[in-house]
């Protein structure tokens, strides 16, 4: 393997590496919580967490996966805003937090969505999901579907609302990967989790989300609260270019679950930072190619490459790609060339496969022979 050391974050080619220093960060505080995680959604990085694997009932964070499932079929084109939702007795009957919605009328996605969200709406989530899979079961099944291709381990759901049930459980890590997918799979209609106030059927309910009043960076995401499950919150704040999930299960009240998660949130803002090291589809690097139509291949990374790190510990980051030492055409797009990493302080953070941004297509016959000519005394004399 060709080894190049390259600054992670100006992309220029070195072989110095950084003196890095140890940076002092205290311990997180304590959360007074059953269960709780702090996450980088763009990382995936965990910052701070208790029991965060642990099985508990979820109460209305449940909502975050039939969301996600609406905003699947909205992104589609299965569903559309502006769809008419007939709400059945059964909805209409879902007891427990209401939108207010009549059996027998049509109620648009958008404000079944907006219920579902702010309100909390029980019956407001039935109806979108009797609308997309024709039962509650049915739309269950779809949501334990979707927590399988999320990775949500220690999550299983019967139904979906939340309401209590002995087989409905999920995690603070699990419900963190949820918002997290939220966030970053589907942002066109995430501000409605921002929203303070919704009326529907001139009734005007409050986001039970308190932290939306008290501060300004927080926008989103959910509340839940059942006697089994506790006061719970999921909240997720933006602050310059960094942004963390924040999840408590069982507080003992709604002002608890609002304190707990404001100080995991603060304690991240304050000691850590979101850096974006590569973007999707950036050049890190040019390669020879032999045999090729092309001498020069493009080599990036397929996604974005985020990683969480002490504040000030930027230049401390050591980057180094292994590529290939020989690369022969063809050469397709997305094939695995080597690997990408960094470390920070000795420490491993990233480790990724480095690909081919182009296609490479053989060369003449004449050109192959020739690179194979150069190609035999490079390695006879290297």
């Amino acid at each position: 393997m060709l080894r190049l050391f390259f600054s992670a974050l100006l992309l220029v080619v070195t072989t110095a590496v950084a003196n890095a220093q140890s940076i002092l960060i205290p311990a997180p505080p304590a959360v007074n919580a059953s269960s709780y995680v702090l996450m980088d959604p763009y990382s995936g990085d965990v910052i701070m967490d208790e029991n965060s694997h642990e099985r508990l009932a979820p109460a209305s964070l449940t909502k975050m996966m039939t969301a996600y499932i609406v905003e699947r079929e909205l992104a589609e084109g299965r569903i559309s805003m502006t769809d008419k939702v007939p709400v059945s007795v059964n909805a209409w009957q879902t007891g427990g937090s209401r939108t207010f919605i009549k059996e027998g009328t049509e109620v648009t996605v958008s404000d079944l969505l907006h219920g579902m969200i702010v309100q909390s709406g029980n019956d407001a989530t039935v109806a979108l999901a009797e609308y997309i899979a024709g039962s509650e079961g049915a739309f269950a099944d779809i949501m334990n579907q979707q927590a399988r291709i999320l990775g949500m381990k220690d999550t299983h759901f019967v139904n979906p609302t939340g309401l209590p049930s002995p087989d409905h459980y999920s995690s603070a890590y699990d419900l963190a990967l949820l918002a997290r997918a939220i966030i970053v799979n589907y942002p066109k209609n995430y501000d409605i989790y921002s929203l303070k106030y919704f009326t529907y059927n001139n009734i005007r309910q409050p986001n039970r989300n308190t932290l939306l009043w008290r501060d300004p960076s927080v926008d989103g995401l959910k509340t839940g609260h059942t006697e089994e499950a506790g006061y719970c919150l999921v909240a997720s704040a933006k602050r310059d270019n960094t942004r963390y999930i924040a999840v408590v299960m069982g507080t003992k009240s709604t002002a608890a679950r609002a304190q707990e998660a404001q100080k995991m949130l603060n304690y991240g803002f304050r000691y850590y930072t979101s850096e974006r090291l590569f973007a999707a589809g950036q050049k890190l690097l040019d390669s020879k190619v032999w045999g090729g139509a092309a001498d020069q291949l493009q080599l990036g990374v397929k996604n974005d490459v985020f990683v969480t790190i002490p504040r000030g510990s930027k230049g401390s980051l050591d980057s180094t790609v292994d590529v290939d030492n020989v690369i022969r055409a063809p050469v397709k797009i997305g094939q695995e060339l080597g690997r990408v990493r960094v470390k920070l302080n000795d420490k491993m953070i990233v480790d990724q496969p480095v690909l081919a941004l182009e296609d490479v297509d053989q060369g003449s016959l004449f050109k192959r022979i020739w690179d194979a000519i150069k190609l035999f005394f490079v390695q006879l004399f290297s």
